[in-house]
């Protein structure tokens, strides 16, 4: 008897088991994989210089996770760009204001969130970053002895040692299809870009003025995934 009140309990429990596992089956989970590449506009936000947007490319991936139930989907990737941008500046040889262009290269980890607006077709992404860079470096050596605009010591090979870690905030649109989709990011960085020239002891602090500087910086891409 006791046998035939276990052989029941276990088929009990075997049957609400199989029925709870087919009821998950219905949910659709997609985890997917993505490759993208694209175009940036970069600047750098200051008071002490004359700064000119320039253009660059950005390559990644990224690996997203779809929750079912929920208005946010969620993802995780890194990207690696080069991005363009000027410094007004005076020639050293006959004072005529010149553009200075500067390229940095930058590394950037990110996690995401992306409210659905249209289901999986169009979201709202948004979420912090991590980002190391590369100093500055100027494109063409010839202009290294060139004064920065508005300072009358200050050159542009001395403004090439920036800081290299930034903690970024990140907000966009994704929009397309499951293989291919297009998005569009800005990218601002919190912390101060140009802290590094304050410890520079080859600098000279003209009216004790502190040099501040945030990034911004748009990356337009498109992205297929697997």
């Amino acid at each position: 008897m006791k046998r035939i009140q276990l052989s029941l309990l276990v088929a009990l429990i075997l049957c609400f088991v199989t029925k709870s596992f087919s009821q998950h089956r219905n949910i659709d989970i997609k985890n997917g994989f993505g490759l993208f590449g694209g175009i940036t506009q970069f600047d750098i936000i200051t008071d002490n210089f004359e700064t000119t947007k320039g253009n660059g490319w950005v390559a990644g991936m990224s690996a997203t996770v779809e929750i079912p139930h929920k208005w946010y989907n969620a993802s995780y990737g890194m990207q690696l760009s080069e991005n363009n941008f000027g410094i007004a500046g005076v020639s050293n040889l006959d004072f005529t204001t010149q553009e200075l262009e500067y390229k940095v290269f930058t590394a950037q980890v990110l996690f995401l969130w992306h409210a659905k607006l249209a289901g999986s077709y169009l979201t709202f992404d948004f979420g912090p970053m991590l980002q190391y860079n590369s100093d500055l470096e100027l494109k063409n050596e010839q202009q290294e002895q060139f004064l920065v605009t508005n300072y009358t010591a200050l050159t542009a090979k001395e403004i090439e040692d920036i800081s290299n870690f930034n903690a970024n905030g990140v907000v966009g649109l994704t929009a397309g299809f499951s293989i291919i989709k297009f998005k569009a990011q800005y990218i601002y960085g919190f912390l101060n870009t140009l802290n590094a020239l304050n410890s520079n002891n080859n600098i000279d602090m003209e009216d004790n003025n502190k040099f501040k500087g945030n990034q911004s910086m748009f990356a337009f891409s498109a992205m297929i995934t697997f």
